[in-house]
């Protein structure tokens, strides 16, 4: 059993990996389209999808870190460990959203309601 949590927490991390490198792939060949059509604001669409899928994949990453940590490796250490990557990733995460849509994720969006 041990041994399959590991694998799909490893899994989990491959996952983030490639939608990030996906992502960034394929949106700077959609960017360089768009900047040989000439397409309004080209940067704006680009930095927005690369801003989506580094949220993604944090969020994969916090996933495979909690299922390691809680199913394989519970000790107080461990969990303080997985305490501060989160909290780091979560002000990642935040950051990129800022970025990306303007405003704190507890703010309200452009349209007035929340980003949730």
């Amino acid at each position: 059993m041990r041994q399959w949590i590991e694998m799909a927490s490893v899994g989990i991390e491959l996952l983030a990996v490639v939608v990030i490198v996906g992502s960034v792939t394929l949106g700077s060949l959609r960017f360089l389209v768009d900047l040989s059509r000439r397409s309004p604001d080209p940067y704006s669409v680009y930095k927005n999808l690369i801003g989506r899928s580094l949220l993604l994949g944090l969020e994969f990453l916090v996933a495979a870190d909690v299922i390691r940590t809680v199913a394989l490796q519970l000790t107080p250490r461990n969990i303080a460990m997985l305490g501060a990557l989160v909290l780091i990733r979560t002000f990642l995460s935040w950051s990129v959203m800022v970025e990306t849509e303007g405003h704190w994720p507890w703010q309200p969006g452009p349209h007035g309601r929340s980003s949730d």
